[in-house]
C-alpha cells in the first residue's frame, strides 16, 4: 500500500473538511448538518484529488464525480437526521469551487485592458480564455453533479420534505 497517497488523499479531505464547517458554520444548521458537511466534503474533495491525480481523469470530470457522489450522500444523510439534502450538499461543494482559475480569469482581464504592447494581446486572450471556461464548466458540473441525484431519487427528496412538512405542524 502506497502510504504517500494514502496521506495526501486524507489530508486533502481533511482540509476541504474544515472549509466546509467555516462555511456550514454561516448558514447556521443543526449540528449534526455541520458535521455531515465536513464529512460529505472531506469525502467529495478526496475523491476529486484522488481522480486528478491518479488517474487519466481531468479537472471536470473529476469535480462531476466528487459532485454527484456528494450529492448522492446528502440524499441518504438527508433521510437519517430529517433535514433538506441542500443544507450539508453546498457548504460541501463550496472547497471545489475554482477560485484560482477565476482569479487568473479577473487579471489576466485587468492585464490586457491595461496593456500596450500589442504583441501579448493573444495571449492574455488565451489567458481569458482558458481560466473563464475552465471555472464556467468547474461551476457547472458541480451544479449538474449534485443536482442528478436529486433528479434520479425524485421520490426520495419528496418524501422527505413531505415529512419535514408534517412534523412543523
Amino acid at each position: 500500500m502506497n502510504w504517500d497517497l494514502v496521506l495526501s488523499v486524507l489530508l486533502d479531505g481533511i482540509f476541504a473538511a474544515i472549509a466546509a464547517i467555516g462555511f456550514a458554520v454561516i448558514s447556521n444548521p443543526p449540528r449534526k448538518a455541520i458535521l455531515i458537511s465536513a464529512l460529505l466534503a472531506a469525502v467529495g474533495h478526496a475523491l476529486r484529488f484522488y481522480l486528478l491525480n491518479h488517474t487519466a481523469l481531468g479537472l471536470i470530470p473529476s469535480t462531476l464525480c466528487a459532485s454527484f457522489t456528494i450529492g448522492l450522500f446528502s440524499i441518504y444523510f438527508a433521510r437519517l437526521i430529517h433535514c433538506p439534502a441542500e443544507v450539508f450538499s453546498f457548504p460541501s461543494l463550496l472547497p471545489m469551487i475554482p477560485g484560482m482559475y477565476a482569479y487568473k480569469t479577473i487579471l489576466a482581464l485587468i492585464r490586457f485592458m491595461r496593456t500596450e504592447d500589442e504583441e501579448i494581446l493573444p495571449n492574455l486572450i488565451v489567458e481569458i480564455f482558458r481560466n473563464g471556461l475552465t471555472t464556467a464548466f468547474v461551476l457547472a458540473v458541480l451544479a449538474i453533479g449534485v443536482s442528478l441525484p436529486l433528479f434520479i431519487f425524485h421520490k426520495q427528496a419528496i418524501s422527505m420534505t413531505r415529512f419535514l412538512r408534517r412534523r412543523k405542524e
